[in-house]
């Protein structure tokens, strides 16, 4: 495919998405009518796409109009690369007078919800520009070490023998940041052998905080794929019990723990093994500081979803809280950059159940490398 028949096929999948389809699906339906399409083709377009809905009110205010047309011709015209609309062969058409565009306005150029904009002002502070300007771009891709299998070196070795470059990333002792061949790293041996596993480096900085010692009873309350389950489990030798309130979020878990080399036991009646030393709750949230990976998600939630997922986590709290042993750790972690999710909440449980002493706060943006992520220990009395 041409870089303009690429364009052409963003636009198409686009206006399903807008029209209310998921990405993922729409980006599937158009892979498997598109045989002509390569892998490279492929990923191009899903490139586009993604970046589209990155950018989605800077790219509609340069393309002219909220359709997959506009996104498109809008991040062309930001590229430099207007002339791929020239209506030749399978190109889109040449812009039309209806469709001159313009310069994003400054809260278009933020390409944040518009309700949400005060709210992550005020949590944010002076980094609120900074940080909705990495939101608009691709995030990272991060790996973390399997210290139970190999070292940092070792596993950067193992990756380069395969042609994949990654390299060491501040934000924990185990992530490493691939520059490199990041789509060849679910086919190599590294990654298969349980070498390293894919995860963000905020959330690895999340689970290298947790107070983990050797022959503790440790809960992951929200475990979904588990990917916090086993950092933890590369950590210290722990008797790991793993809970979702949708199990079918675990169904590789027990796959990706045997290759990791450890054991995890999967339960629907968490309580039924409580108490525990400690509960990990990752709890649903925003995702806006997730965002990046997420891009549908920052124009999809409302104001009314919003209030009924922090519902939810007041409800989780109080189910987990009840099961950890006294002198046991409570983790509150969530991928949220707002306030009212993090210390918001965690104020709000501690006045609901007296006696739980906050030991600390972690508190990442994108501005640090990782998604955002917010986590808050607490001990119980």
């Amino acid at each position: 495919m041409t870089p303009s028949a690429r364009c052409a096929a963003a636009i198409a999948i686009l206006d399903r998405v807008l029209a209310g389809e998921a990405a993922e699906k729409a980006l599937t339906n158009w892979g498997r009518a598109s045989r002509f399409a390569g892998s490279g083709d492929r990923a191009a377009v899903r490139d586009l796409v993604f970046e589209a809905l990155r950018r989605r009110n800077s790219a509609a205010a340069r393309g002219g109009g909220l359709t997959g047309r506009g996104l498109v011709l809008g991040l062309m015209r930001e590229a430099g690369q207007e002339a791929l609309f020239s209506g030749e062969g399978h190109a889109p058409a040449l812009p039309g007078p209806e469709e001159v565009g313009r310069e994003p306005l400054a809260e278009d150029a933020l390409d944040l919800p518009g309700w949400l904009l005060p709210e992550l002002r005020d949590s944010l502070g002076d980094d609120f520009v900074p940080v909705a300007q990495a939101l608009r771009s691709r995030a990272p891709v991060f790996l973390r070490v399997n210290l139970g299998k190999t070292d940092v070196p070792g596993a950067v070795a193992a990756l380069a023998a395969e042609g994949i470059v990654a390299r060491p990333h501040p934000l924990a002792a185990t992530a490493l940041e691939v520059v490199e061949n990041a789509r060849k790293l679910q086919g190599s041996q590294t990654y298969l052998s349980g070498l390293v596993e894919l995860q963000d480096a905020s959330s690895q900085a999340v689970a290298e905080a947790l107070p983990l010692t050797d022959g503790m009873r440790v809960l992951d309350h929200c475990a979904g794929g588990g990917g916090k389950t086993l950092a933890m489990a590369a950590r210290a030798r722990l008797r790991l019990f793993a809970h979702d309130a949708s199990p079918r979020r675990m169904a590789d878990l027990p796959e990706r723990a045997k290759r990791a080399g450890t054991r995890v036991t999967l339960t629907d009646d968490p309580e039924g093994a409580a108490p525990y030393d400690l509960v990990l709750v990752d709890a649903p949230c925003s995702g806006s500081g997730s965002w990046r990976r997420d891009p549908e998600g920052k124009w999809r939630i409302t104001a009314q979803d919003l209030e009924s997922v922090m519902e939810t986590q007041r409800s989780i709290l109080d189910r987990a809280a009840a099961m950890v042993r006294p002198g046991g750790w409570l983790a509150y972690a969530t991928c949220s950059l707002l306030d009212r999710e993090n210390r918001v909440q965690v104020e709000a449980f501690r006045a609901r159940h007296p006696g739980w002493e906050l030991d600390r706060e972690v508190r990442l943006t994108p501005l640090q490398g990782g998604d955002g992520f917010y986590l808050a220990l607490m001990r119980r009395g």
